[in-house]
């Protein structure tokens, strides 16, 4: 599958903007390794996915659509980034 760019880079990002904020409900997958560093996302009230590295919460944060998310997700699940875990 080709992927479109806006698929693999945001469309948006916390540029410009003010970044999300802890209370925004951030979480991570129960894979997280045992020194919690992952991936953590957020639902926001825009309706957009926030994305950030839980080792630097205090760092920016990338703001995707639900199309994006959703095509993403899908990908993986498909094995489409499997060889960048090996």
């Amino acid at each position: 599958m080709r992927w479109s760019c806006s698929c693999l880079f945001p469309c948006t990002s916390t540029g410009g903007r003010r970044a999300p904020s802890e209370d925004a409900g951030w979480f991570k997958s129960s894979a997280s390794d045992p020194d919690n560093s992952c991936v953590e996302v957020a639902a926001l009230s825009t309706g957009e996915v926030a994305m950030r590295n839980s080792r630097f919460p205090e760092g920016p944060a990338l703001v995707y659509t639900r199309a994006e998310i959703e095509a993403f997700l899908k990908g993986a699940k498909a094995g489409e980034f499997d060889s960048l875990t090996v």
